[in-house]
């Protein structure tokens, strides 16, 4: 017995005819006749009373033909979702994000493919940028959308994508001296009490050397009183006035009215941070092949 022998019963007990199920499965109607046989003899018992025109089941063939016919559509729907999934078109997307990046346009760009790839569930995580850099090379994540502190880019088994270069943005309180100016210089944050927002869960700013270095170009160390991964909370200590901080861009563009605080942009040719795209070479995930292939993700700053 085998699955053909199953769709050809199916047809000719739809069609009543060997001759038009042969002609609907591209055969001949001696082979068509003898498939017919074989499964018979498989099963031993009779399907098909051929002693009437048109022919019909025998009561046999009546259960056995309910019993398949369900059976071989689930196997025809498991062969198309089977290909759908080798061609990316259905399937799961685990995507991570750094804090706060749910204020930038990742949103619209994921909208935009789900509307294009509505098989495809992209499911979102937002975490550190050490623990989105972890669980990207442990496989808990299919790409991620991180600065690079964990040095992914430079790592052989990773693609990585530049997808914003992204200005920061001083945070002060209202009433801060500071508030009167347009812009901030890092010069003027000299002798200020600063809460230090980390991309990283383990509260260390040794991964962020190039901010600090920030500071050292303009000419100080900077009085850092704490040190957070919780934009949040960094925000609320800004806004109780226990110092001032800075923080990327996409974090603040969508924060309105919000209670004393005020945001000045940073001068400076060297602030910015980076975002970008991280996926593992090796992984076999189709969805995530159908996501790097389009031009959604692509933001309109991204680097050529």
């Amino acid at each position: 017995m085998n699955l053909n022998q199953l769709r050809y019963f199916v047809s000719v007990a739809q069609r009543k005819s060997f001759s038009r199920a042969a002609e609907e499965n591209y055969i001949t109607q001696t082979a068509m006749t003898q498939q017919i046989r074989l499964l018979e003899e498989n099963l031993e018992t009779e399907l098909i009373d051929r002693r009437v025109r048109p022919i019909r089941l025998t009561p046999a063939g009546e259960v056995f033909y309910k019993e398949i016919k369900p059976i071989l559509e689930r196997i025809d729907f498991a062969i198309t979702r089977t290909r759908e999934a080798s061609q990316g078109t259905i399937g799961t997307l685990n995507i991570g994000y750094t804090r706060g990046y749910e204020g930038s346009s990742l949103s619209e760009t994921l909208r935009h493919f789900h509307q294009n790839y509505p098989g495809i569930f992209v499911n979102c995580i937002r975490a550190s940028s050490d623990l989105l850099a972890s669980g990207l090379l442990g496989g808990e994540y299919d790409l991620i959308f991180a600065d690079d502190t964990s040095s992914l880019k430079n790592d052989p088994r990773i693609n990585s994508r530049l997808i914003e270069t992204v200005p920061l943005m001083g945070v002060l309180y209202q009433s801060h001296p500071l508030a009167v100016k347009k812009t901030l210089h890092r010069k003027d944050f000299k002798g200020e009490p600063i809460i230090f927002a980390t991309p990283n869960e383990n509260y260390s700013v040794s991964d962020d050397s190039r901010f600090l270095q920030l500071y050292k170009n303009a000419g100080y160390s900077p009085d850092i009183q704490h040190v957070s991964s919780d934009m949040e909370s960094v925000l609320m200590m800004v806004a109780a006035e226990h110092g001032i901080t800075i923080l990327p861009e996409y974090y603040t563009r969508r924060l309105q009215n919000a209670d004393n605080l005020l945001f000045l942009p940073m001068e400076g040719k060297d602030e910015y941070t980076e975002i970008y795209c991280f996926s593992l070479k090796e992984n076999l995930n189709q969805a995530l092949h159908v996501f790097l292939g389009t031009q959604t993700y692509y933001y309109e700053n991204e680097a050529t």
